[in-house]
This record gives C-alpha cells, sequence and structure tokens, in this order.
C-alpha cells in the first residue's frame, strides 16, 4: 500500500516546470473538487513550501496536501490580478480548506431611493434596489427606526409606502406625516419632485458625513430670519437644528469631523475568528457590522485581514478612504487598487488606504473595536456550545474519530500547571453530554514531580485510585471549602477511600482528556495500566496544532478545524488550563502572604495592605525600597525584609543609598 509521501511524490510538479511569475494555484483532490486556492508573488517558491517533508509541514498543511491529487496554476501579470483571480476562484469552488465566513445576519440598513423619481426613505434589510443609497448596518432596527424619525424632522423626505403614497395622491390629501411636518407631502403637490429629490440628497449627503456644514448653514439661516423678525421661520431652522443635533448626540464623536475611516477588529483562536466593523464616516460612528470566519489551515493575521477585506465589501457598502486594520498584508498595494475601484465603482472619490493605527485617537477606537470582536467570539463559542444537536454530534464524532465502542457521554480533561518548576497543581474538569459540570471540579496539589509527565502519571493515579475493583467510587478527600472551584484534594498519592465521603467519582468517564501531546499521553496511559484498569480510553489534546494523540500512535488524529468535535475537546482543555491556573494563583497568593506573615513587623493587616497596594506577586517583588516604604507604618528595615521574603532580585538595590553595592563589586 502506498503511503501518502509515496502518493503525493507520483503528482509532485517538478521544481523547474514551476514557473516564477505571479499566479493563482489550487489544489484538487481525487475527484477533482478543488481543496484549496491560494495566490503567489513567485508560484515556485510558494508551492515549493508545500513538497518539504512531511514531518516539516504543519499538521493540517500536512493534511491537505495529503489529500490532494494534483496541484494546477494560472500564471498573471501581477499581484493585482492575482488577487481578483484567487477571489473569483474562492467564490466559484467554495474550496473547503480556505476561509469560511459565517455571516447569517441580516442587518438593517437606512435606504434612500435616490432612483425613484420621488424618493423615499426606508428601513430594510434588502440590499440591491436600484439607485437606493444605503447606510449602516444597524445592529438594532429600533435604532435606524429611531434615527429616521429625528432625521425627518429636519430632512421631511417621505418614508409612506407605495401604496400610501398613490392613496393620498389620488385623494389629494396627505398622511399624518404630512400634516405633522415629518414629510413635505410631495403626494399633494406642496413641494415638486425636483425640490422633493432635493430634500432627499440632503438627507443623504448628512448621513455621508456632511453633517457640520448643514448645522452650521441652519444656524445663519436661523439668525438671518430673527433679524428679519421671521420668527416662525426662525422657529421652524431652531428645530430643525434641535433634531439634527440630537442624531448627532447618538453617533458618538470619536474622530475629526473630516474623517471616513473603516475599523476593523480582529479577535481569533485556532479554529474561528470574530471581526467587527466600525464604519465611520464625518468623523461619527454611522454603522456596525459583525460575522465570524472559520479557518481550516492555519493563517498568520495578516493573511486573515487579506481574506476579511476582500469579502467585507462584496456588495455591500464601498469602502472608505481609510481603512484600519490590525495586522497589513503583504499585498496591500494590489488590495487598495481593487479597493479603490470598488468604492469609485460606488460612485465615491478618492483612493482607498488600508494601515494600521499605532497611536492617538485612532488607535484607540481600532482597540474599541477589536474588544468587541474578542466579546463576540466569546459569545460566538456559548452559542455554539449551548446547540443540543451540536454538541450530540460532537460526541458521536468523538467516538468515530478515536475509536471509542461509545460516544462518551462524561468527559474528564486534566491539565498541569506550575510556576518555574514552582507550585505545581492539576486540574480536573468534568463535562457531561457536553456541558461543564462545575460542582464536580477538582484540583489536585502536587507536592513534587520530576516534570510534567510524572505530575500527570501522579494525578492519574490518585483519580483513578476510585475506579480500581472493590471501591465505592467515592471522592477525594478535600479541604472545607464551599466554592466548588476552590476544591482541593489532599495530596497523598494514591489515598484510600473514605468512609461517608461525598460520591461524586461514581460515573466512570467515557473518556480522560489530557492537555498536552504524545509524552503526557503515554504517562497517563501507564497510570491507567498500573492501576488495572483495562476499559478506558485517554487521548491528548496538543494547544499548538489542536491535534488529537493517542498513546500509541506516531500520528495524531485531525479532525476537520470547523467540526463540532474539535470545538467541544477544545473548550475542555480551556476549562481545564483556565482552572489550574486559578488554583495556581491560589496557591501562590496563600504562600506568599504566609512568607509575608513571618516578617518581624508585618501584622495581617500590613500583609493585606502590600497586596492590595501592588496588586500581584510580581509586581511586589519589583517594588523598590521607596516604593515599600511608602505604604504607612514600613520602615527600611522592614522593607528590606520584604524583598528578602518574596524574593526580590539582589541586582535591585534602592538606587539613592550611596552605601549600596552589587554582589560582584
Amino acid at each position: 500500500m502506498a503511503t501518502s509521501s509515496e502518493t503525493r511524490e507520483a503528482w509532485r510538479p517538478r521544481r523547474g516546470e514551476i514557473p516564477t511569475e505571479p499566479g493563482v494555484y489550487r489544489f484538487r483532490d481525487d475527484t477533482g473538487r478543488v481543496l484549496y486556492v491560494g495566490k503567489a508573488k513567485n508560484l515556485r517558491s510558494r508551492l515549493s513550501n508545500y513538497f518539504q517533508p512531511l514531518h516539516a509541514l504543519h499538521e493540517r498543511t500536512r493534511r491537505m496536501v495529503t489529500t490532494a491529487r494534483g496541484v494546477e496554476w494560472t500564471v498573471v501579470g501581477s499581484e493585482l490580478e492575482a488577487l481578483e483571480l484567487e477571489y473569483t476562484w474562492i467564490k466559484e469552488f467554495s474550496p473547503p480548506f480556505n476561509v469560511k465566513f459565517r455571516d447569517d445576519k441580516t442587518y438593517p440598513y437606512l435606504a434612500i431611493t435616490l432612483g425613484d423619481r420621488v424618493p423615499r426613505v426606508m428601513v430594510t434589510r434588502t440590499r440591491g434596489i436600484p439607485g437606493a443609497r444605503y447606510f449602516g448596518p444597524y445592529t438594532k432596527v429600533w435604532a435606524v427606526r429611531e434615527t429616521v424619525d429625528i432625521m425627518l424632522k429636519a430632512f421631511p423626505v417621505r418614508s409612506c409606502t407605495e401604496s400610501t403614497y398613490k392613496r393620498a395622491r389620488d385623494r389629494n390629501r396627505p398622511c399624518l406625516l404630512g400634516d405633522i411636518g415629518k414629510c413635505a407631502a410631495p403626494c399633494v403637490g406642496r413641494v415638486t419632485p425636483e425640490e422633493h429629490k432635493s430634500l432627499a440628497l440632503d438627507f443623504a449627503s448628512f448621513m455621508a458625513g456632511n453633517d457640520a456644514s448643514y448645522v452650521r448653514d441652519l444656524r445663519t439661516r436661523m439668525a438671518d430670519a430673527a433679524a428679519e423678525l421671521d420668527y416662525e421661520a426662525a422657529a421652524r431652522y431652531r428645530d430643525q437644528i434641535g433634531a439634527l443635533e440630537t442624531a448627532l448626540s447618538k453617533s458618538t464623536l470619536v474622530l475629526a469631523d473630516d474623517v471616513d475611516a473603516d475599523v476593523f477588529g480582529i479577535a481569533y483562536d485556532e479554529l474561528a475568528a470574530a471581526v467587527q466593523l466600525f464604519i465611520v464616516r464625518g468623523g461619527r460612528i454611522r454603522g456596525v457590522r459583525g460575522w465570524v470566519v472559520d479557518t481550516e489551515l492555519d493563517v498568520t493575521l495578516a493573511e486573515l485581514v487579506d481574506s476579511v477585506l476582500q469579502n467585507a465589501y462584496d456588495g455591500g457598502e464601498p469602502p472608505a478612504r481609510e481603512i484600519l486594520v490590525p495586522a497589513v498584508p503583504d499585498d496591500a498595494a494590489a488590495l487598495q487598487q481593487i479597493l479603490t475601484e470598488r468604492r469609485r465603482a460606488a460612485g465615491e472619490r478618492g483612493s482607498v488606504v488600508v494601515r494600521s493605527a499605532r497611536r492617538g485617537d485612532k488607535a484607540a477606537l481600532s482597540e474599541t473595536a477589536l474588544s468587541n470582536a474578542r466579546g463576540a467570539l466569546q459569545v460566538y463559542k456559548t452559542r455554539r456550545s449551548g446547540d443540543f444537536t451540536a454538541r450530540s454530534q460532537a460526541l458521536a464524532d468523538i467516538q468515530e474519530a478515536l475509536g471509542l465502542a461509545e460516544a462518551p457521554l462524561r468527559l474528564e480533561c486534566f491539565d498541569v500547571s506550575h510556576l518555574g518548576g514552582t507550585n505545581q497543581v492539576a486540574s480536573m474538569v468534568v463535562f457531561e453530554d457536553g456541558l461543564p459540570r462545575k460542582d464536580q471540579y477538582r484540583s489536585f496539589s502536587i507536592a513534587s514531580a520530576r516534570d510534567d509527565t510524572d505530575a500527570v502519571y501522579q494525578v492519574l493515579s490518585r483519580r483513578l485510585a476510585y475506579l480500581r475493583p472493590g471501591t465505592d467510587g467515592v471522592e477525594v478527600p478535600t479541604d472545607t471549602s464551599t466554592d466548588p472551584d476552590a476544591l482541593v484534594s489532599a495530596p497523598s498519592p494514591a489515598p484510600s477511600p473514605v468512609a461517608g465521603a461525598k460520591k461524586s467519582f461514581h460515573y466512570r468517564p467515557g473518556l480522560l482528556v489530557i492537555d498536552g501531546g504524545q509524552p503526557q499521553v503515554q504517562a497517563a496511559a501507564r497510570a491507567i495500566a498500573d492501576g488495572g484498569i483495562t476499559d478506558l480510553a485517554v487521548c491528548g489534546i496538543a494547544k499548538r496544532l489542536e491535534e488529537i494523540w493517542l498513546p500509541d500512535s506516531d500520528f495524531p488524529v485531525i479532525l476537520p478545524r470547523t467540526s463540532d468535535a474539535l470545538f467541544l475537546l477544545q473548550r475542555l482543555r480551556d476549562e481545564a488550563h483556565r482552572f489550574a491556573l486559578k488554583h495556581q494563583r491560589t496557591k501562590r497568593k496563600q504562600s506568599i502572604t504566609t512568607e509575608l506573615s513571618s516578617v518581624p513587623g508585618l501584622g495581617p493587616a500590613r500583609v493585606r495592605e502590600l497586596l492590595t497596594r501592588f496588586g500581584s506577586v510580581a509586581r511586589l517583588r519589583s517594588a523598590s525600597l521607596d516604593e515599600l516604604m511608602a505604604i504607612d507604618g514600613i520602615g527600611r528595615k522592614t522593607a528590606e525584609a520584604v524583598q528578602r521574603a518574596v524574593g526580590s532580585p539582589a541586582t535591585k538595590l534602592d538606587a539613592h543609598d550611596p552605601s549600596a553595592t552589587r554582589p560582584d563589586e
């Protein structure tokens, strides 16, 4: 049977056959399906990266090239043409290894139908109305309706439906909006269609960011009307100014009035990314849009930005003159040219610039967009894990991928945490039916261990002691804390069952998951074998490549990056890591409190004040003598004793002490 390497060699093109010009390439499988589409400035250089020895490839790239049965390329004249062709092919073939966009939302927009003889202002989720000008998207439909209601006081453009407009025209009687001044009533001839269209154009211009000039113009008109004693006109202008200022106050002023920008925030992990787009026009946020991206191959942030920008303006709002991104793509020049063409096709002037903001208000806004993206990614994960159908499918997929006899309804995951080899602890988190059971989380203190594999062996031995034949499945003795997140097991390596202890380990896990690679999994397998247990499955999930390791396998199990199975295992691993880190920090804090309490002159109140003032052990260690002596009741000798207790580096001597010398002086 041919190996993956031999199969790849059978269709691999010779290096000399691959051109060195810019181009676009496609990998295909044995059925002819396109697996991946990519672009390159130099095709030979780029494609050669895929034909390195398999062990040198990233695991997910390895899976793609071993699945492929051929590669083909098309030479183009420039990076710009390569970018355009890549985009076209991705849209045409939907390759499974390219970035996937999960934008299943339909956002509400404010639309002005400038293509009509008598334009209309409307709230719609439908794009593509001929001649319409769109603003948004808005995250909430009530927000855009409220904006329209306010704006109609200043720009009384019709907002009625076609049937309402025709009925009012036939009866020569305006609707309620015409009577209360929120419509200029072109239906009954109060204004001509041309005058009404001019109002609609002013409305569109205001929404596009030309707002300050309208407010200044209205103030001038109000003053002129008042000077001419035309108080009714002055009152109308005053009301219009109030309406515009109310609308402006609802769009936070973030930048200078002449700034048009699209600000992208991208939060991502190994499997997915959340994108937040802030649409800034006239210095104000006019709309917000968000979507989720799934990645199959590992991509850098710059590559992710490249893909996001190509798709963000696909049939939607034209690009702004300035696009702020967290990382600038390598082919930024070609990308800017394409986006400029899309901007001009939408009737907008000016060229597009893609860059990152490093300081000032734009950098602060970029950070806000990133913060929103992080929240959106967390919400996406939470909603996905709450789907019962998805959880059931995930457990079934894990069963199939690992060759288990049945779906693992109870998952237990273990992680080891330490700081420079000290304060070693381990965590055990439990998921049942794909959901966390926090009341059954446990933390283990480890007296000493040679390395992580030894720590894993010790912890698994202690946990599995309650699954041995003849035991009652009782719980490891714990401290008296009532907080499930603070329960800590006794440090004995193989405790005996305790009569009367609360039973929470009576369920046998369907699968043990270790946070780590093959060495940690093999250590867990030894603990299972030494415990005399023969029917318990174990696997490990490695952080960097998100690959699943079995004890006796030379190659990992690779789950599709978009699969619910990998998502569940990743969430389980992350929860174990979080819980272990929390206990490790608690133990460090208890340790430093004990050390400080032994310092002469420091009572419980002074210890609490020290920890409160500096906030962390690391900050306390780096504190100078002057900073320590700034606390009431702490003199020089006590401050020096505190530094010795917390292990401050000997090189950190008080610069104001002329007698201080370094150890090597």
